[in-house]
């Protein structure tokens, strides 16, 4: 996937939440078809941490659950980097499991959030055009 196209009030409730969960790094799911997100889904972050998430197995699994009934794809994993760059971290790299998806970062570093979005396939980091509909 070369762009990831997601509408600006979806992009909004991502900042929204990336700042409701400051200084721990919040996480959720982007679903949508083709590419374009439709829907977003804030996961809790069962880690507590400015520098790593998990999201909470049992929310996602229903996240998971309802996409599939709704025939809706993952489009984009999000979380945020409440004291670093938006730019994959080492673990980040480690743990991106779904190849299929786009990993959206959320720095909260300066008083302007940064958003900007990755492929991440066999340790390798694209970089992902977000088009804002």
């Amino acid at each position: 996937m070369d762009k990831l196209f997601v509408p600006r009030e979806l992009i909004a409730e991502i900042l929204a939440h990336c700042k409701e969960c400051y200084p721990y790094e919040a996480c959720g799911i982007l679903a949508g078809q083709f590419g374009v997100s439709k829907k977003i889904y804030k996961i809790k972050n069962i880690e507590k941490s400015s520098v790593s998430y998990m999201m909470e197995p049992g929310e996602q699994f229903t996240v998971m659950k309802e996409m599939r009934e709704q025939g809706l794809e993952m489009t984009a994993i999000y979380h945020s980097h409440p004291v670093s760059s938006a730019y994959p971290s080492p673990k980040d790299v480690s743990l991106a499991f779904y190849q299929d998806s786009v990993y959206v970062i959320v720095s909260l570093v300066n008083d302007e959030p940064l958003i900007k979005a990755f492929e991440i396939k066999d340790d390798i980091i694209k970089e992902i055009e977000i088009i804002y509909s």
